[in-house]
């Protein structure tokens, strides 16, 4: 498995179905399963008081790379275990 933590903020942009601009910071990219998915907290808190961050998996469509929102249960939850697992030993590593 491939990863990379991003150790400046990297920032990207990402625009929804609506048009929505929303910024980001990539946390992590990690390769899983032969795809690659990308860890990005928002830029500015939630108005609802959480903070986590959102996991999207990478694309490409039309020849066209784009990050898709994860609609499989099973996937999103085996690819934010190792997002996880991968963020908490970068922390551990961190602090030694």
């Amino acid at each position: 498995m491939a990863e990379e933590l991003f150790e400046e903020d990297e920032i990207i942009t990402l625009t929804d179905e609506d048009g929505k601009e929303e910024r980001f910071i990539v946390l992590c990219v990690i390769e899983y399963k032969g795809k690659e998915y990308y860890a990005l907290l928002p830029e500015k808190p939630a108005d609802d008081g959480e903070d986590g961050y959102v996991i999207l998996r990478s694309d490409e469509e039309e020849g066209e790379s784009m990050l898709v929102t994860i609609d499989d249960d099973e996937e999103f939850d085996e690819v934010a275990d190792q997002i996880d697992e991968y963020l908490n030993s970068e922390i551990d590593e961190d602090d030694e």
